[in-house]
């Protein structure tokens, strides 16, 4: 049997087969998991809402035949309704919402491929930062360095998968909220294309369409087999992305061929950008050089200044929309929810419809300048963050200036909201490395393309494998 002590030298689909050939059982995996939990979650705050006996009816009534049977799953506290199960969203506003009827479509999928859900993992308030530090829960801390974000607003999720309380954890990303923490926390983090994974049946989109959901994993392939299972539209969706040539699973495997790669250091707002980031970023294109890629240097030609505006309009007229979502009906005030939210709201009060129209008008603008340039490149490298991971206390939500607040959030991931507005995927890997801690490069692709995404991350890994590195918080 695979013992307490096997348990992290494998990633999901080396949990599944393990399953799959009799040498473990999902219970015992399931108990290996929860014992990391209780190990090492005091230290980190990742998990806010442990979920171990609906774990365990769910391995006793019997789990689907899936690529992931068996393993154990973290959900995240935000747009993953589980039934039966109650979610917070990172609120004191929602704390007391009642739980799920029914299983989102997602969630469903997660189950059919054989996940065992075992806990939520913490988020910011309503997923408003690119930290984790929710007033209801506290902060989450990175496994790296206790002292540092990891990230938001999946850092609950980054901070597991980091401290391998597990491989693999539910992540969604609406500015960066899984390429962020993935990139603080030395992991895969893919935001799908839009629309690539359903909202359904709760929501057509989130966010205006600037959010997906999907994971932070340890390897590639974990994260090309999820989304294998959980691709595809729901009933209702108001749009679907592309479908597919075939498994992405297969596409980690493959050759990319001779890509044209761009990079460019340039952030859409103009923030420096450190030294770490730009070495793993250089190093990075030097590694695609070599690797045989052809790579330039190459700024998109886009309306750059109106990255951020853009999307804190959208930002601002939907957290006035969420306020108004508590399921009694009741309104929120200024001392239920953090001082950004009440203030992002009280932005979005102050806009007008043609705001909101010339906002969408500007996003989808945007993907048109990106769709251009990509006739021209197969694939762009931008810097993962502008910094370092900042230490606790620096992203606050509960900061009195909220223009500032917004500053603070773009002056440290300034290059991942660009994706969101335009809906292409994008995916952070722990190429580089600062003392102990890692640093990420971000890989985009043109919208609907992920599989060139999978070609070329299988072959950075295997080319510059990461999954060696562990916090010393995991020995």
């Amino acid at each position: 049997m695979a013992g307490f002590t096997d348990y992290e030298a494998y990633d999901a689909l080396g949990l599944a087969a393990l399953v799959r050939q009799g040498k473990t059982s999902p219970l015992e995996l399931l108990d290996a998991a929860i014992a990391r939990v209780e190990a090492r979650n005091p230290v980190v705050n990742a998990v806010v809402m442990p979920l171990y006996d609906h774990a365990r009816r769910a391995i006793a009534a019997g789990l689907p035949d899936g690529p992931f049977t068996g393993v154990p799953f973290l959900v995240k506290d935000l747009t993953a309704p589980v039934a039966g199960v109650r979610m917070t969203r990172g609120s004191r506003f929602f704390a007391d919402a009642p739980p799920a009827a029914t299983d989102s479509e997602h969630v469903a999928r997660l189950k059919r491929a054989g996940l065992v859900i075992f806990g939520r993992t913490n988020t910011c308030e309503l997923g408003l930062s690119l930290t984790c530090e929710p007033v209801l829960h506290g902060p989450t801390r990175n496994p790296w360095d206790p002292a540092l974000i990891s990230g938001g607003s999946s850092g609950g999720a980054a901070a597991a998968v980091a401290a391998r309380l597990l491989p693999v954890a539910h992540a969604t990303d609406g500015f960066g909220s899984i390429r962020a923490p993935a990139a603080c926390c030395g992991l895969v983090g893919l935001k799908p294309t839009r629309a690539r994974n359903t909202f359904a049946p709760y929501a057509g989109e989130g966010l205006a369409g600037c959010s997906a959901e999907h994971a932070v994993t340890l390897s590639v392939r974990d994260s090309a087999a999820l989304l294998d299972a959980t691709h595809g539209a729901g009933a209702g969706d108001p749009y679907a992305a592309p479908a597919p040539p075939g498994p992405y699973l297969e596409e980690v495997a493959r050759e990319p061929g001779r890509l044209r790669i761009a990079w460019t250091a340039k952030a859409p707002n103009g923030v420096p950008v450190e030294a770490e980031c730009l070495r793993a970023l250089h190093e990075t294109a030097t590694l695609c050089a070599a690797l045989g890629h052809e790579v330039a240097e190459a700024d998109p030609a886009i309306d750059a200044e109106a990255v951020v505006p853009t999307f804190l309009t959208l930002v601002a007229a939907n957290t006035v929309v969420n306020l108004a979502s508590h399921p009694a009906g009741r309104p929120a005030g200024p001392a239920d929810v953090e001082r950004a939210t009440w203030a992002t709201a009280q932005r979005g009060e102050r806009l007008t419809a043609a705001d909101y129209v010339r906002a969408t008008q500007a996003a989808h603008r945007l993907g048109r300048q990106m769709a251009a340039f990509h006739a021209g490149w197969d694939v762009l490298l931008t810097p993962g963050l502008a910094s370092l991971p900042v230490r606790l206390g620096w992203l606050d939500m509960m900061l009195e200036d909220v223009d500032e607040y917004w500053r603070r959030v773009f002056a440290f991931s300034p290059f991942t909201v660009w994706f969101n507005l335009t809906g292409q995927p994008a995916m952070m890997l722990p190429l580089g490395v600062s003392g102990p801690l890692p640093v990420a490069v971000q890989l985009v692709g043109r919208f609907g393309d992920e599989g060139t995404l999978f070609r070329l991350a299988g072959q950075l890994e295997r080319a510059r494998p990461w999954r060696e590195r562990r916090p010393a918080l995991v020995g």
